[in-house]
């Protein structure tokens, strides 16, 4: 039984586990890069130690730091988070060999199922079915993989076998250009996750990502807690979530379901995790891949379920059984995610960097937002651009876009470009609206300069409007009344009056 937790990670996800920390009661550690010296999460915890400089490589990656920071400070566990080593079956185990609990899955698990290629294979041994490509374990070479691909047939992906994210993800329409593509995606990989092995997939075009979130516990227990839908991608990267889906029906959310949970207990897994599936226009389902870890998205799905999943995890790892049976798992109203990221949607996503100088975050019924940021911090090149997630909740599917919209427009970011009016477009977008998009809809249906056509901006009107009000303004000053010249009120004088003449 542990009561100090050290959280090995940064920005609004780290905030999130140390909040659900101080709740339980628990002492907290943060640990931080030379970048995130003023960072939200190291005011937060009860005490924060430094990694090192602020490339990942050589503060958030390190392992073997992150240990000895655990060890000093005398933690009994260690919450990865997501990204950096949160899948990183060899840093679990060496957590648990120093006699420190993971708050995750089993580095069998992570092993299994972090690596794409393995966990193919074991799915498809349990009788799940896969989005064909790659099927062989192990690293493979690029003289392999350029030999395979014809066989899997163009489009495909490439893929990191050690990560997900959309990080070392490249998508291939033809052999010559595969090269290329298998150079930068390994060097992604290598770079976002200390692993450069990839595997191929073919593309499932018109599809849509949906996926499952799995809880279980050491006693046996595994459940779902139903669906989220994550078609709505760009470069492969989530930047809008819901739950539940528009596209899911009861009676494929139970067949999903089961197969989800039967994928997790193909290898005995233990803590949060999530199933991910294509499902094409027929309704026919593929394995896709599990994230060993914790998902940026889960808010929606506690909305929807009011289950604390971070909460859920620290008592798991404490060897306690789950709080809920699958039979108690009901899915009630709705909910969105909107990934605020500082990057430029009129400049094909450029991220943006510099200091936020000023921020209003939208507040109100069933509006929630984890953030790791405040005005003042510096958004800087060497991490992810996300700067919250503003997550939204409501009784229906129409109420909560209606809610989102009141969110967006209430949020203020000044300092940053940010994405907040992609989604302002995404939410008036009727396909949106209707439910009817897939997972290319964001990169090859819907474009900022349509969205944004009949919103023309009138420079020269505005100047007359400014005008206006300034005059205005001067107009009504000029009514202010002068103060007395005996600099007592007129009401004073005539009191006084009446007293003396009485």
């Amino acid at each position: 039984m542990f009561n100090k937790v050290l959280v090995a990670n940064r920005g609004e996800i780290a905030v999130r586990i140390l909040r659900a920390c101080r709740e339980l009661g628990m002492e907290t550690v943060a640990v931080y890069s030379e970048a995130d010296r003023q960072a939200l999460h190291v005011r937060y915890a009860d005490e924060a130690y430094l990694l090192g400089p602020a490339p990942s490589r050589e503060s958030y990656l390190r392992g073997d730091k992150i240990i000895d920071i655990a060890k000093k400070a005398g933690v009994g566990a260690i919450h990865p988070g997501y990204g950096f080593l949160a899948e990183r079956a060899d840093f679990a185990q060496a957590v648990i060999d120093e006699g420190i609990a993971f708050i995750g899955p089993k580095p069998s698990s992570i092993a299994a199922m972090g690596d794409k290629g393995v966990a193919r294979a074991t799915v498809t041994a349990a009788g799940v079915s896969v989005v064909p490509g790659t099927e062989a374990e192990g690293s493979l070479s690029d003289d392999d993989l350029l030999k395979i691909a014809p066989e899997i047939g163009f489009p495909l992906l490439i893929k990191a076998t050690a990560g997900g994210g959309g990080k070392g993800m490249r998508e291939v329409s033809n052999l010559d250009e595969m090269p290329v593509l298998l150079l930068s995606a390994r060097r992604e990989a290598e770079s976002a996750f200390g692993d450069g092995d990839v595997y191929l997939e073919k593309l499932v075009e018109g599809a849509r990502h949906i996926e499952f979130q799995i809880l279980a516990d050491t006693h046996g227990n595994v459940i779902h807690l139903g669906e989220r839908e994550c078609s709505l991608q760009r470069r492969h990267q989530k930047l809008l979530e819901e739950s539940p889906s528009p596209f899911v029906d009861e009676e494929l959310r139970q067949q999903m379901g089961e197969v989800a949970v039967r994928a997790a207990q193909s290898v005995e897994y233990i803590n949060a995790g999530t199933i991910e599936f294509l499902v094409d226009s027929d309704k026919k389902f593929y394995f896709l891949e599990m994230n060993t870890r914790l998902q940026v998205e889960h808010p929606i799905t506690e909305a929807v379920t009011g289950v604390d999943i971070v909460k859920e995890q620290i008592r798991i790892a404490r060897g306690r059984p789950l709080k809920h049976s699958q039979a108690e798992i009901q899915m009630k109203g709705w909910a969105i995610e909107c990934r605020i990221n500082a990057e430029d949607p009129y400049d094909n996503f450029m991220p943006s960097t510099g200091y936020i100088s000023h921020m209003l975050l939208p507040t109100g019924p069933g509006v929630r937002v984890d953030t790791g940021v405040y005005p003042g911090f510096e958004i800087s090149p060497y991490y992810d651009s996300l700067i919250s997630k503003l997550i939204v909740y409501g009784e229906t599917r129409a109420e909560v876009i209606l809610r989102m919209r009141r969110a967006l427009e209430e949020y203020k970011i000044v300092g940053v470009r940010t994405n907040i009016p992609f989604h302002q477009n995404i939410m008036d977008s009727l396909r949106f609206m209707a439910g009817q998009f897939d997972t290319q809809f964001v990169e090859k249906r819907f474009s900022m300069e349509r969205a944004d056509r009949g919103r023309e901006s009138y420079p020269h009107i505005a100047a007359i409007m400014a005008t206006l009000v300034a005059h205005q303004r001067t107009q009504r000053s000029a009514h202010v009344i002068q103060r007395n010249e005996r600099d007592t009120s007129n009401w004073k004088w005539m009191g006084r009056w009446e007293r003396i003449h009485r």
